[in-house]
């Protein structure tokens, strides 16, 4: 699945002050990706706040993403949830014309056992038209695909094809890259941590960062997946305060605050979420400035 590999970006949403979708927002966010180098986007990830649009929203801006992209990349949509009910019964009505895969994250709240993240995935992948890409996070999700289970799923089932591992738990990865089939794609779901994981056999990253800086952070990968690593962390260095400045008060809030700063969206969320404090503002845009000056002449 050589399309899934190197730099994916989970878009964000943006917002009008009335907080409702501004797509020329969404358009100019598309473009400024896609120009910078992306080799696919992720709609509707935790990143984008789908949880907090409805039905309709949720179709409407993945509609107008795949006529803004009109195939240049791949495109990959967050399907997941906690029902596994209702999360195939939405993969059954959901029109894939121009869908290239799904992102499914792990059933979060009530925390299901091993045995039942395998039958729930096995439900999705029955359902699916497309490949599946797991998404392990448990920071957010109160769950975890260990490693045998992951590992189980990807040797059973074809179109599971790769895991965006979040977990930050680099022996429970370095378990799956040591066992999974040779194709099957683990990809970091941590800005912080994609060096070392591609270090560790890695396929790229689904990225934050990427919405703001995806030029940069494409060639980072680029350059770690040909193991040049001295090259690729000079670049991860240069990062480092920014990527931790974007999660320091939750995510989509810091990375919305840098594309504020940048001009491509205004700072708004939707509750429950709020943008970040006046404090975090200051330091981001002092780190934008210091970047600036790093840039060659």
């Amino acid at each position: 699945m050589k399309k899934f590999e190197g730099l994916g970006v989970a878009m964000i949403t943006p917002f009008k002050s009335d907080r409702s979708v501004d797509f020329k927002a969404l358009e100019n966010i598309t473009n400024h990706i896609v120009d910078g180098g992306c080799d696919y986007l992720v709609v509707m990830g935790t990143t984008s706040e789908a949880v907090t649009l409805n039905q309709e929203e949720r179709e409407a801006v993945t509609s107008y993403v795949k006529e803004i992209i009109d195939g240049r990349i791949p495109i990959v949509l967050g399907i997941g949830g906690n029902n596994t009910q209702n999360v195939t019964d939405t993969i059954k009505r959901t029109d894939f014309d121009g869908i290239d895969g799904i992102l499914s994250v792990a059933p979060y709240y009530n925390k299901p056992g091993q045995r039942g993240m395998m039958i729930h995935f096995k439900e999705i992948s029955t359902a699916s038209p497309v490949p599946i890409i797991l998404y392990n996070v448990p920071g957010r999700t109160g769950s975890n695909i260990e490693a045998e289970t992951c590992l189980e799923l990807a040797w059973t089932y074809d179109n599971i094809i790769g895991i965006k591992e979040a977990s930050g738990n680099l022996p429970q990865v370095m378990k799956i890259i040591n066992g999974k089939p040779e194709d099957f794609l683990v990809i970091s779901g941590d800005d912080l941590l994609t060096l070392p994981l591609i270090a560790l056999g890695g396929s790229g990253v689904i990225s934050v960062l990427g919405n703001a800086f995806p030029a940069e952070w494409k060639e980072m990968v680029s350059l770690a997946l040909k193991f040049k690593m001295n090259s690729a962390s000079e670049i991860h260095y240069k990062y480092l305060e920014m990527i931790e400045l974007i999660f320091v008060e939750g995510n989509p809030a810091g990375i919305k605050s840098v594309m504020c700063s940048l001009g491509l969206c205004q700072n708004y969320l939707r509750l429950p979420l709020t943008g970040v404090s006046r404090q975090t503002t200051t330091k981001i845009s002092t780190a934008l400035e210091d970047l600036k000056l790093k840039e060659p002449a």
